[in-house]
């Protein structure tokens, strides 16, 4: 754990995904949480050596099961998301929970460790802005749709830190799990702005950066775009964007055994930009109607 601003921390060793948090007079704000249940027991234990301050709130930064699943180890009574990941969530099938188990368990004894999660819904929600108080602190929440149409960034100008989400991951290979991308564009282009202040970048995956880190997602962003953009208007059907993934597949480094998995991710992703040029055709041909 690292306390990158006075009373702000981050911890980037956990499975999966990287998780922050706050201190304020009035207790801690929790910035996602560990989806593994051994993860939530060391992270509470973290931040209790700091101080045995209750938890106030949790901030869930998109919709992804890496980063909600985990809010069931923590009591805090408020948890704050964008209205479209409490959309999300809510719509999630009764299979969820156990489909979520089955895919984060490496074997029995974290199967075991799972058995208590269960799903608690997000109870406060925005669309654009939204600031958080506690103790002397304030705490803005801006929509950034992106990866997901719900992600959101939690922006502390006055110390220069940035939880940017999914928003930004190191080295890795981008969720892309919404048509956002020409967003997620533009909200890279104003983040890389010198009137942004951002010195300390906490991303969704990877260790801490800066806004260098930036430009590896808007190059990658801007070739996907370019590429499916050709195939959409040459009028290929969605599938073929699979012809694409070994282009994008040297731009984020990987391990061999997880080639399947990224190549995966990455075609899952390029069919989501499909459909966002399929979108906004439709938007243009109902405009002008």
């Amino acid at each position: 754990m690292q306390e990158i601003a006075p009373g702000i921390f981050a911890e980037t060793g956990f499975q999966r995904i990287n998780v922050g948090a706050i201190l304020t007079d009035d207790g801690w704000v929790l910035i996602d949480t560990p989806p593994y249940p051994e993860d939530a027991h060391r992270w509470r234990e973290m931040l209790q050596s700091v101080s045995d301050a209750p938890f106030c709130a949790i901030v869930t930064t998109d919709c992804h099961r890496d980063r909600f699943l985990g809010n069931c180890w923590f009591d805090a009574h408020v948890i704050a998301a964008h209205a479209e990941t409490i959309n999300h969530i809510r719509s999630l099938p009764s299979a969820f929970v156990d489909s979520a188990i089955e895919a984060l368990a490496q074997d029995v004894v974290e199967r075991h460790q799972f058995s208590s999660v269960r799903l608690r819904l997000p109870t406060v929600s925005f669309t654009r802005r939204m600031q958080l108080r506690y103790g002397g602190r304030e705490i803005p929440l801006l929509a950034m749709p992106g990866p997901t149409a719900g992600s959101l960034w939690v922006h502390l100008p006055e110390h220069g830190v940035l939880f940017a989400g999914d928003s930004i991951v190191v080295n890795q290979h981008l969720y892309i799990s919404s048509s956002s991308t020409k967003d997620w564009l533009e909200n890279m282009t104003n983040l890389r702005r010198s009137r942004f202040a951002a010195e300390i970048i906490v991303p969704g995956r990877g260790p801490l950066t800066g806004k260098a880190a930036t430009e590896p997602v808007s190059n990658y962003l801007r070739l996907a775009r370019r590429r499916v953009y050709s195939l959409y208007r040459a009028g290929r059907p969605r599938a073929d964007t699979s012809s694409l993934v070994p282009e994008l597949l040297p731009m984020f480094p990987y391990q061999e055994h997880e080639l399947e998995r990224v190549q995966r991710r990455i075609k899952a992703g390029l069919d989501r930009i499909y459909e966002e040029f399929k979108l906004s055709d439709r938007l243009t041909e109902t405009g002008a109607r």
